[in-house]
């Protein structure tokens, strides 16, 4: 497991402070849910209102396909995406993008 990259925890404690939902959408795959899990709870992300992960249906999409369509059903049960963050650009592009948006960087590797 990585720690936790503290400006990122810090914010998503001030986005819950103020009220905010927090889902986590991440291109791993639905059989990784309880290491997931726990990894994010080992790292100081302890709650959240949805943890989206690609099932088997979705294997082999675009991450920015998958990412797209889950941000639409978002939008379809009513939600407004205020702020989006990601490591990759297909976290932040594709259909109903957030009304803002950082990315974060990551010289390591990329996603299309």
């Amino acid at each position: 497991m990585a720690p936790a990259i503290e400006p990122s925890l810090k914010l998503y404690e001030k986005i819950l402070d103020l009220g905010f939902k927090v889902f986590l959408l991440t291109g791993r795959n639905e059989k990784l849910k309880s290491i997931t899990i726990e990894n994010l709870t080992k790292a100081g992300f302890r709650r959240w209102d949805k943890l989206i992960l690609r099932d088997s249906e979705q294997h082999g999409k675009l991450a920015v396909v998958f990412k797209s369509e889950k941000r639409g059903e978002m939008v379809e049960e009513g939600y407004r995406i205020v702020g989006n963050s990601g490591d990759q650009w297909s976290d932040l592009l594709g259909a109903d993008p957030s009304r803002r948006s950082f990315k974060l960087p990551n010289p390591m590797y990329y996603i299309p």
